[in-house]
C-alpha cells in the first residue's frame, strides 16, 4: 500500500531530490568539510589537540552540564507542558507564547541578562551570594542559560502527546482501584516516554553546541568555567584552524553517539510499550 500511495501522490521524486540536495548542501557538505580539515593534522598532532588537560576539563563541563540541564528541562517541561494541556487558566496564551521566547531571543541577550542579574549587584545576585549561591561566572551559571535555551524543545515535544491521551482513559484507571501513582507510572507515563527521552536529546543536542549565552555568563575560566565550543573560538583566535576543526569533531562524534542512543531508545520504547 505504501509503495502504491509513493507512485500516485505526485511530486515525488522532485520532492526526494530537492531533499536530498538541501540535506546535502546545508548539511552533509559542512559536516565532510570540518572532518576534511581535522584530517590535514597528522594524527599524533590530532591527538594532541583533542586530549590536552584543557580540551578534557572543556569537554567534562560541556557534557556535564549539558546533560544536567537535559535532564532539569525533563522535569520542569513535563510540568508545564501538562499545565497548558490539561487546564485552564488565565492568560494562559500568554505563558504559552512565553514557552517560545528562547527561540526567538538571541542567546547573546539571554547571557546578558542572566549575568546582569546574578552578580552581586544584581537583583537576585545580591539575595543569593550572601547566602553563598554563585549564579554568575560559575557552572551554576551555565547550567541555568542551558535549562533556558533546550527548555522549550522539551515542552513543544510533549505537548501534542499528552494532547493526544484521553482525560478518560486516567479516570477508568482511578474507577478500577488505581492509585495516582500507579495512574502515572502504568498509564501516562509509558505513552510519553519516546517523547521524553526525544525532549531529552533535542535540550541536550541544543546545549552541547551552545556559545552565545554562555560566553557571558560562564567567565571562560580555562579548567573551571570554559566550555568547548569556547575553547573552539579560543583556538580560532590563535589561527590553528586545524586544531579548533580537530575539537569541534569530538563534539560532532559525542553528539552522533548520543543521537544514536536516543534512536535505540525510542525503538526498545515503541516495542516494551506498543
Amino acid at each position: 500500500m505504501n509503495d502504491v500511495n509513493r507512485r500516485v501522490l505526485p511530486g515525488f521524486r522532485l520532492s526526494l531530490g530537492y531533499t536530498l540536495a538541501y540535506l546535502g548542501v546545508l548539511v552533509l557538505v559542512p559536516l565532510v568539510a570540518c572532518f576534511l580539515k581535522a584530517a590535514t593534522l597528522p594524527f599524533d598532532r590530532f591527538w594532541a589537540a583533542v586530549s590536552t588537560d584543557r580540551a578534557v576539563a572543556a569537554y567534562e563541563l560541556t557534557v556535564g552540564a549539558s546533560l544536567v540541564s537535559a535532564a532539569i528541562n525533563v522535569v520542569v517541561g513535563l510540568l508545564v507542558a501538562w499545565v497548558l494541556v490539561r487546564y485552564e487558566f488565565p492568560m494562559k496564551r500568554v505563558v504559552d507564547s512565553l514557552v517560545d521566547l528562547p527561540f526567538a531571543l538571541p542567546t547573546a541577550v539571554a547571557g546578558l541578562v542572566y549575568s546582569s542579574l546574578y552578580v552581586q549587584s544584581g537583583w537576585l545576585g545580591r539575595f543569593l551570594v550572601p547566602l553563598g549561591i554563585q549564579a554568575a561566572y560559575s557552572r551554576l551559571a551555565i547550567v541555568l542559560v542551558l535549562v533556558f535555551v533546550g527548555f522549550p524543545f522539551v515542552v513543544r515535544t510533549l505537548e501534542p502527546v499528552l494532547e493526544r491521551i484521553d482525560a478518560d482513559v486516567e479516570e477508568a484507571a482511578a474507577c478500577l482501584g488505581a492509585s495516582r501513582l500507579q495512574t502515572v507510572t502504568r498509564v501516562i507515563f509509558p505513552s510519553l516516554y519516546p517523547a521524553l527521552v526525544t525532549g531529552f536529546a533535542l535540550s541536550f543536542a541544543r546545549a552541547l553546541g551552545e556559545y552565545g549565552s554562555v560566553v557571558f555568563v560562564s567567565g571562560n575560566m580555562p579548567f573551571k568555567t570554559e566550555i568547548a565550543p569556547v575553547l573552539i573560538v579560543a583556538r580560532l583566535e590563535e589561527f590553528a584552524y586545524a586544531e579548533a576543526t580537530a575539537i569541534a569533531v569530538v563534539l560532532l562524534v559525542i553528539s552522533f553517539a548520543v543521537l544514536v542512543v536516543v534512536n535505540l531508545l525510542e525503538r526498545w520504547s515503541k516495542r516494551v510499550y506498543a
